[in-house]
């Protein structure tokens, strides 16, 4: 209890600017946490549904029937797979274009469907990664949002020593503590967001790299097909 009322005597004693600082700080940590939150859930989605699909879509390549293959990646079961998007836009593309009597060469039909794959890998990377940035700044501004709480909290502790013309503890305690509060605050919102910008960092890599080997195979088994 008597540190619960020392901490409500310190927000009691700390100006405006401080507080506005602290609210700062709170609000940058609450987005970051609902971020991580969002996109810890759409990760592991993705990472589930796309360990599903992918022997699913790969058992009806491997025995030629490309609607069933389409068909499967279309489905809503797999929207948050990240494979599912990727194999469903060269598909759709290489569908397209026989449907359609297109009357392009071998190479051409390949480049086509490679472009629609690329197209889909991009997007669905940006997708992945969105919210992710916004981690990477609340973890870099944060320490200097602090600092600026800090710096007020000495401006008001020697703000007490003028008024007081006293250098006693207790013309700068409210200055000082200030001070302590918003650096203490500053760095407990910084810290998190880097972790967790850090590990989704990672999570977005693995996810690149799979896509990328998911569009590699998906071209070599058309460039099969039309030999």
């Amino acid at each position: 209890m008597g540190g619960e009322m020392d901490l409500m005597h310190m927000w009691e004693q700390m100006g405006f600017i401080a507080k506005a600082v602290a609210f700062i700080l709170v609000f940058m940590s609450m987005w970051s946490f609902g971020v991580a939150i969002e996109r810890y859930y759409t990760f592991m989605q993705a990472k589930k549904q796309s360990k599903l699909y992918a022997p699913q879509v790969a058992k009806h390549l491997k025995e030629g029937r490309l609607k069933d293959a389409l068909a499967v990646s279309q489905s809503k079961t797999y929207q948050y797979s990240h494979l599912a998007k990727v194999v469903l836009a060269g598909l759709q593309e290489y569908q397209f274009q026989v449907d359609s009597g297109a009357n392009l060469t071998r190479d051409d039909l390949v480049d086509t469907v490679r472009r629609a794959i690329q197209r889909a890998t991009a997007l669905t990377a940006n997708d992945l990664k969105k919210g992710i940035p916004a981690l990477a700044t609340i973890g870099a501004t944060a320490p200097f949002v602090g600092l600026l709480g800090t710096v007020v909290g000495v401006i008001n502790a020697f703000a007490g020593i003028g008024s007081t013309g006293s250098a006693g503890l207790g013309a700068v305690s409210a200055g000082i503590s200030e001070a302590l509060i918003e650096t203490a605050l500053g760095l407990v919102v910084a810290i998190p967001a880097v972790w967790l910008y850090n590990y989704f960092s990672g999570a977005l890599e693995y996810f690149n790299v799979e896509m990328d080997n998911s569009s590699s195979e998906l071209v070599d088994y058309f460039i099969k097909k039309t030999a």
